[in-house]
Order: C-alpha cells, then sequence, then structure tokens
C-alpha cells in the first residue's frame, strides 16, 4: 500500500521543536525582543511625522486665512473671528515646533512649503467667485473638522509613540480647533442672511 501523503498526525508535528504548531514550554507564544523595539520605534517615528504634517497643515490654515481676512468687507464677525484664530494659529505652531524642539527634531520645511502654496491657490481660486464668503465660511468650516481630526489621531500617536509630555499642548491645539469650529457653525446662518440682504440690494455680497 502507498504511503499517505501526510504521514504524521499535526498532535506529533506539533511536538516537533520548530513546526508550525511548536509552542515554547510554558504554553506562551514566544517574543521576538527585536520585533518590539521595531514597532516602539514605527510607532514614534509616526509621531514625529504626525507632527511635521500638523505644522505644515497650520502653515497651510495661515496661508488660507490672511488672504480672506484682507479682502473682507461687510461681514465684521467673520474678521474678528480670522483674526482671532490667525493668532491661535501662530500659537499653535508654536507649541508644536516647542515639541519638535524637545524631540530633537524640526518641522519640514518642504512640507510647510508646499501646503502653504496650495492654501494661497485654494484663496486666490475662492477670491474669483461671486459667493466667495459663502465659499469660504463652509471651506472654513470644513478645514477645522479636518484639523480636529488631525489633532486627535496625533494625540493618539503621541499615546502610542512615547509623546506623553507633549498631549497637553496637542490638546490646548485640538480645543481651539473644536472652538473655531463651533463657532464657525453658529455665525454660519448669519453669514448667509447678510450675503442675500446685500445681494438682494444690489451691493457688493462676495466679501
Amino acid at each position: 500500500m502507498d504511503r499517505p501523503l501526510f504521514s504524521r498526525s499535526l498532535g506529533t508535528d506539533a511536538a516537533r521543536p520548530g513546526s508550525f504548531h511548536s509552542r515554547p514550554a510554558s504554553g506562551r507564544v514566544a517574543t521576538d525582543p527585536q520585533r518590539r523595539r521595531t514597532v516602539t520605534t514605527s510607532a514614534h517615528d509616526i509621531f514625529l511625522d504626525g507632527l511635521r504634517n500638523a505644522h505644515a497643515m497650520e502653515k497651510q490654515a495661515l496661508s488660507i486665512m490672511q488672504p480672506q481676512l484682507n479682502r473682507l468687507e461687510h461681514y465684521p464677525e467673520v474678521s474678528a473671528l480670522l483674526d482671532r484664530h490667525i493668532r491661535e494659529t501662530e500659537g499653535q505652531i508654536r507649541r508644536i515646533d516647542e515639541i519638535l524642539d524637545g524631540l530633537g527634531t524640526s518641522a519640514s520645511g518642504l512640507k510647510d512649503t508646499m501646503l502653504s502654496l496650495g492654501g494661497s491657490m485654494a484663496a486666490v481660486t475662492h477670491s474669483l467667485a461671486s459667493d466667495e464668503i459663502l465659499k469660504n465660511s463652509l471651506a472654513n468650516y470644513a478645514f477645522e473638522h479636518f484639523e480636529i481630526a488631525a489633532y486627535t489621531s496625533l494625540i493618539t500617536m503621541a499615546e502610542q509613540g512615547g509623546g506623553q509630555s507633549a498631549i497637553p499642548l496637542l490638546q490646548q491645539n485640538l480645543d481651539e480647533e473644536r472652538a473655531m469650529a463651533a463657532d464657525i457653525e453658529a455665525g454660519l446662518p448669519d453669514v448667509v442672511r447678510q450675503f442675500i440682504r446685500l445681494s438682494a440690494s444690489d451691493q457688493r455680497a462676495d466679501v
């Protein structure tokens, strides 16, 4: 009779050192210390990259908000909100710089430049629209929620990547973004009403 293709039982094979089913004598799965070190380093690197991304994101925010503020004429509440948040954003950048410096690294000049250019281009595009204030308000509201998601993720990265000391500063940034998003949402109906009123009276309504 031909010998079966698999002549050893799973039970026998499991007892062989090095087999697929082998286990340490203690019954616990062996863990590679080198792998643990790699995971920890990787989490730290992800955190550092997240910080650099957040720094570039805030640079982009400045490049979006400043042109809007410079152009506004008929929306004083929006002007005040943008002016406040520009100053907050500058503070957020300083906090991220402080965290990066404490970790012995710095922001990415390339990322900062690329995202700032992108923000400037978006501002120029909206300035050509007849409903510029509405487009900017909607875009600003969406961008604030993007920043909220970014800082929420970054705090988790800090927890996992050995950056616990940075969490209070990141939380402060997150709280400011949440407050800005709430203020934009609360003021949006008034912005829309003002836009409609100015448009109906044949006045410039876009800014």
